[in-house]
């Protein structure tokens, strides 16, 4: 029986596709000799070229090109103002970060450059490292505030987000990070700070709906346990998702947290615990693994992922882009680093950076799989194997990129 198209249908043929469909027991959920038909936004299905009728329909060869779902880098702080280049230099020339905190560097150091711009410079400096991502296949992001630290900045940060979703094709998934940091003006009063998020920074930018979920960087130079619950459960009255920056310098039990909230995802997580990770499990949390941030701060403590393929964790893989400790806007670097750094496999990097992305924003029923009634974001590569966009860094092979059902890049 053959599937009947209609003449505004897409069908994608002669490709190599990998799925990443969770259903399928085939490695990356690789199917051969099936055609990709796309209505609209969505795809309608992947079937077997035999049995569709592309009568009237417009018919796209891939010539034996591979397929897979558009990247996800579903952790990033994308939009901030100034960079942090000279106080790295300084770090290299063996300046300590504590004389470099203490001449203004670090992140006050961004802070105050994200002040200072206003909303259409700080879009400026958003669009070339957006623009770098989307160059790789990236077509959904997550961009977070925290860099603002007060209403307005952070306000300005979200609106930004905003504004690059409605010019560049790609998906955003805004998050408040207002608990980043204590800023300058709180300083010694972080719990005041909380009290400020919680009752007027994050009700009222929530009514504005400039974001999607709540996160916290939970740690000593951060915020406490009892200060990240205390944001939780303003979060929870609000109906708010809630993720956290988590267990990247100790252990203080943020993960079980997150995890008792039904949280979307725990981050960096180089510190994380059997009991953490049996909370993850129960809970249905994502692990972010982010070794972009490892592999610049020269961490040596691994993140646990022998206990968390035990246990069947899904571990999502990004980029953390931000200027103080992962300035690396390139996801299939990141990629390299998970397999070289992480000793992840390729199969479970590419489940990282899409189907396991998906769920640490939430969309896992509508984004990062190929399958039907999903988005119809994809990439097709010169390439055959998935392995390729790992291992071969410094070129890109992407050959069309494909959001929402529209082309939007063709190298031909």
């Amino acid at each position: 029986m053959s599937f009947i198209t209609q003449s505004q249908d897409v069908v994608w043929r002669n490709g190599r596709i990998a799925t990443m469909n969770t259903d399928l027991t085939t490695a990356y959920g690789l199917v051969e000799g099936h055609d990709l038909i796309v209505r609209d936004n969505k795809i309608m299905a992947i079937l077997p070229s035999d049995t569709v009728d592309t009568n009237g329909c417009q018919v796209i060869d891939i010539e034996g090109r591979l397929v897979t779902p558009g990247l996800i880098d579903c952790h990033t702080h994308l939009v901030f103002g100034g960079d942090r280049a000279a106080e790295w230099e300084q770090r290299m020339n063996g300046v300590s970060y504590e004389t470099i905190s203490a001449q203004g560097g670090g992140i006050n150091s961004t802070v105050r450059s994200t002040r200072q711009l206003d909303e259409d410079a700080l879009f400026r400096a958003s669009q070339p490292r957006l623009e770098a991502l989307i160059r790789e296949g990236v077509t959904t992001i997550e961009m977070k505030s925290g860099y603002g630290l007060d209403f307005d900045s952070e306000e300005k940060q979200l609106l930004v987000a905003k504004r690059l979703s409605a010019v560049y094709p790609i998906t955003v998934s805004s998050t408040l990070l207002s608990a980043h940091t204590v800023p300058p003006e709180y300083k010694g009063k972080p719990d005041e700070y909380i009290d400020f998020i919680c009752h007027t920074i994050m009700p009222q930018l929530w009514e504005k709906r400039l974001f999607e979920s709540v996160d916290v960087f939970c740690e000593s130079v951060g915020f406490s346990l009892d200060q990240s619950k205390k944001l939780f459960l303003a979060a929870q009255k609000l109906g708010i998702p809630v993720k956290g920056h988590m267990e990247q310098l100790s252990n203080l039990g943020g993960s079980e947290l997150v995890a008792s909230f039904k949280g979307l995802s725990v981050d960096h997580i180089e510190y994380l615990d059997l009991d953490g990770i049996k909370a993850l499990k129960e809970s249905g949390t994502v692990a972010v693994l982010l070794p972009g941030a490892f592999y610049f701060l020269r961490e040596t403590k691994l993140p646990p992922i022998e206990l968390l393929r035990e246990h069947q964790i899904p571990m999502a893989v990004s980029t953390d882009f931000n200027p103080g400790t992962s300035p690396f806007a390139s996801l299939r670097m990141i990629m390299n680093m998970a397999a070289v750094l992480f000793r992840l496999t390729p199969e479970e990097i590419w489940s990282g950076v899409t189907c396991h992305a998906a769920k640490a924003l939430g969309r896992e029923h509508s984004h990062g799989q190929l399958k039907a009634g999903f988005q119809a974001d994809f990439v097709v590569w010169n390439a055959h194997e998935p392995v390729e966009m790992i291992y071969e860094q410094g070129s890109n092979p992407l050959y069309m990129r494909v959001h929402q059902g529209t082309i939007t890049h063709h190298n031909k």
